[in-house]
């Protein structure tokens, strides 16, 4: 399992049936990589272009926002949502072409896994995305803080988490990419203009 080092923190929280049968490191070593049965290229900073030694086994790469399709994969390339904190959640998605191949593969990681249909977003990211751009357009209209709306969602729904605090955990910018591809087919996906002008002011932060 190719990873970053959330992703190995969230992996170590999982109670995984056979721990000597994954191998999670940043890079996979040059000479053993023959070794492996499946691949998971799980940091979305890994360029897929320069691996080309999978011989047809199974990859799962972590890729909510653009679809097999999308991306042109071969048969043996599969997807997952290896966003912050989703890999902790006791239901993983996952879209495949082929999915009696792969299903097996799973069953190490003592989850649920639910095979959906290859659209960005799978289904949990895109309500969540959702949710947390609903919450923009309520800040943007001064219905109420950041602090009151996430308080509010909490003990409304017993989300585990407010829709700011999920924006700041998965990450602004994957909400907003997630959204605005999204929009390109169904409107009520448009991200909210607060979102927006608080992921662009984030971004000028940090230049």
């Amino acid at each position: 399992m190719l990873v970053n080092e959330q992703q190995r923190k969230e992996l170590q929280s999982i109670n995984l049936s056979k721990k000597n049968t994954i191998t999670i490191t940043a890079q996979f070593p040059e000479n053993h990589y023959k070794n492996f049965d499946a691949y998971f290229i799980l940091d979305h900073s890994f360029v897929l272009e320069n691996f080309i030694f999978f011989e047809n086994r199974p990859v799962i790469i972590n890729e909510v926002i653009q679809t097999l399709t999308d991306l042109n994969l071969p048969e043996n390339f599969h997807r997952m949502n290896a966003w912050p904190g989703f890999l902790q959640r006791g239901i993983w998605e996952v879209v495949s072409k082929n999915p009696e191949k792969i299903k097996d593969i799973f069953k190490v990681f003592n989850k649920k896994i639910f095979f959906v249909k290859d659209e960005p977003g799978f289904v949990s990211a895109r309500v969540i995305s959702m949710i947390i751009n609903e919450a923009f357009f309520a800040l943007g209209e001064n219905v109420s803080t950041k602090e009151e709306i996430d308080l509010a969602m909490k003990l409304g729904t017993n989300y585990p988490y407010g829709p700011f605090e999920w924006g700041e955990k998965i990450g602004v910018e994957n909400i907003l990419n997630l959204l605005e591809k999204l929009a390109k087919k169904e409107e009520r996906y448009s991200p909210a203009p607060a979102l927006k002008n608080f992921f662009y002011q984030n971004q000028n932060k940090n230049l």
